[in-house]
């Protein structure tokens, strides 16, 4: 019992939340509501002054007179028009509310995706994330379709009720018995329909998570032949939803048929003790029919009210999902230092770096080094050593524990929100293309030429393969670039970077699906700082690499390992010296000998 209060406390706050953001549009269509309300009770007062004054004189003297028909159907259709004004103005004024939340909603929801680290991306599983931003927003927001109706025939209720008494205080007495029941059975369904709706919810959002999973690990699941367990896995959740949803549906099936026959036994009884009072001469047949018309539409306001509490339940379910999103520390913080944007490389330092995910497993501690401008740095070190997460937090992806980053001598943290990407691109091993053409998937809303693009495709060693498209620049790529291979989508993530003339280009691994002979021509199309290829002259280069073919280009190497820098120099000098950085390439070139390059 107290869940069930607290979750129409909650219920209630959520609404509470619209209407202070849309008090005009709930007013016009409360407004509309109580007019629909008023109405409705209107056509008991026209049907019993209709009964009185047309339909018994009929009876008695055998006709009706004219002026009195006419009087009748302009009270009939006067009230019908009013009352149709209220229905549009109800539900208009609901529907409008209502998507402007969502829309409001889905979009704080999506700033905050983008405001937040990707540490906080890398807890939450995509597929809750979407479930956030769609089923979860509808959900909070579902009780206000039904809200103005509510609260309007809240007011018919009150009139209709004060109509009755009015009429005959005897049969009103008898007509209100039946709210108690009313009233029992909107709880007894609550009791049992809540907790199957607030789980139906839940299952909505594990059901989208397992999809996309399943959606974005397609080669995995069709390389290894996991279709039949995948399919097993989605339909389990879907039948557990299933089942859920087809109990919550019984009850309510049980409680439709229940509330729509109590005000019909209420009614009987009405009529029965409505006739012994008219054959006594205690009351008039019109006050009869006035008293049974309204205790049928006296109950309508409570159902409708079920309507709502039935909706609290997901609501406040969806509304918790989505408030612990828009909730969530651990956004950045900016400061208003820009950054310079002279040509020319940028002087990248670092200065006793750290950083851990997990307090009991740092993956960076105290690492330092510096990149001079127009310099070129290879980061090298075995699996799991730091090196990608030394590239995120280049791109200010997640600030570091301890130590600081500076970038022409200002701290990343330091720099105004966007500054940091006027100056340093970063491309990953894992290529990223979106369902554009070449030519969107590289300008991505930059305003550059197409010269300006091609230019950015022959130092990436990509304008030979787009040409020969079909449509060059404009040739559509597919979901995540899957017309092209590999080698080709990691050239096209390359040129994207370049076409923007970074000051400081990361590139973590990102020409290892590319053949070391191309590999060579474009480190030294980056090294030669090609201005006009959309390189800024004097570029500053930090490689992640395994490749002595790349690593050789290096001015300077930087082995990591455990996190840790344990040496630095020239690719020469720490073959000499350190047998655990030998082996560790010579151990990857071994391994690229038996495999065969990578096309």
């Amino acid at each position: 019992m107290q869940e069930r209060g607290a979750t129409m406390r909650d219920g209630f706050g959520v609404l509470w939340v619209a209407i202070k953001r849309e008090p005009v549009i709930f007013t016009l269509s409360t407004l509309g509501s109580l007019l629909f309300g008023a109405l409705t009770v209107a056509d008991a007062w026209v049907l019993g002054w209709a009964t009185d004054h047309a339909v018994l004189p009929a009876f008695r003297d055998g006709e009706i007179g004219g002026g009195v028909l006419v009087g009748v159907l302009a009270l009939f259709l006067g009230v019908a028009i009013l009352r149709a004004v209220g229905i549009v103005a109800r539900r208009l004024g609901a529907g409008v509310m209502q998507y402007r939340m969502q829309a409001h909603t889905r979009r704080a929801v999506t700033r905050q995706y983008l405001t937040l680290p990707m540490e906080w991306h890398q807890r939450h599983p995509t597929g809750q994330l979407l479930s956030n931003a769609n089923s979860d927003v509808e959900a909070a927001w579902a009780p206000i379709a039904p809200l103005p109706m509510a609260v309007g025939t809240l007011a018919m209720m009150v009139i209709a009720i004060g109509q009755m008494f009015a009429a005959d205080l005897v049969l009103a007495v008898v007509g209100v018995l039946v709210f108690p029941a009313v009233i029992a059975a909107n709880l007894a369904y609550q009791r049992f329909a809540s907790p199957l709706m607030t789980r139906a919810q839940q299952l909505r959002a594990e059901l989208s998570e397992v999809a996309h999973e399943s959606f974005d690990g397609a080669m995995v699941v069709k390389t290894l032949g996991r279709e039949g367990e995948e399919t097993e896995r989605f339909a389990a959740k879907a039948r557990e939803l299933r089942d859920v949803n087809i109990r919550a549906g019984r009850y309510r099936a049980a409680f439709d048929p229940a509330l729509a026959a109590l005000p019909n036994i209420g009614v009987l009884v009405v009529l029965a003790v409505g006739v012994s009072r008219v054959l006594d001469g205690a009351t008039d047949a019109g006050d009869v029919v006035t008293v049974a018309y309204l205790l049928t539409i006296v109950t309508f306001p409570i159902r409708s009210f079920g309507w709502l509490l039935g909706e609290f339940p997901r609501s406040v379910v969806g509304y918790r999902r989505v408030t612990s999103v828009l909730a969530a520390t651990g956004e950045m913080a900016f400061g208003d230092r820009r950054v310079v944007t002279e040509a020319g490389g940028a002087h990248l330092r670092i200065e006793h770096l750290g950083y851990a995910y997990d307090p009991e497993q740092p993956l960076l501690t105290d690492v330092a080094f510096e990149v001079e401008p127009g310099r070129t740095v290879a980061v090298v070190g075995a699996t799991a050593s730091g090196k990608s997460t030394l590239t995120m937090l280049l791109a200010r992806l997640f600030d570091p524990d301890t130590g600081r980053i500076l970038l022409d001598g200002v701290d990343l943290r330091d720099l105004g929100a966007g500054e940091l990407a006027r100056a340093v691109a970063v491309v990953p091993q894992t290529a990223f293309l979106f369902d554009d053409t070449v030519r969107g998937n590289v300008a991505l809303g930059a305003d550059v030429t197409d010269d300006e693009v091609w230019a950015a495709l022959r130092v990436a060693q990509a304008d030979g393969f787009v040409a020969a498209l079909p449509h060059g620049l404009d040739t559509q790529l597919g979901e995540r670039g899957t017309s092209l291979s590999g080698g080709q989508r990691q050239r096209i993530s390359l040129a994207r970077a370049l076409v923007r003339r970074p000051r400081l280009l990361v590139l973590d691994d990102a020409t290892s699906a590319v053949d070391p002979e191309v590999e060579a021509r474009i480190l030294g199309a980056l090294r030669a700082s090609a201005g006009s290829a959309g390189v800024g002259s004097g570029t500053s280069l930090v490689v992640v690499a395994y490749r002595k073919a790349t690593i050789g280009l290096a001015d300077e190497v930087v082995h990591l390992e455990g996190g840790r820098v344990v040496d630095r120099g020239t690719h020469a000098e720490l073959l000499a010296r350190s047998p655990g950085y030998a082996r560790l390439v010579n151990a990857y070139e071994q391994h690229e000998q038996l495999a065969g390059e990578p096309s």
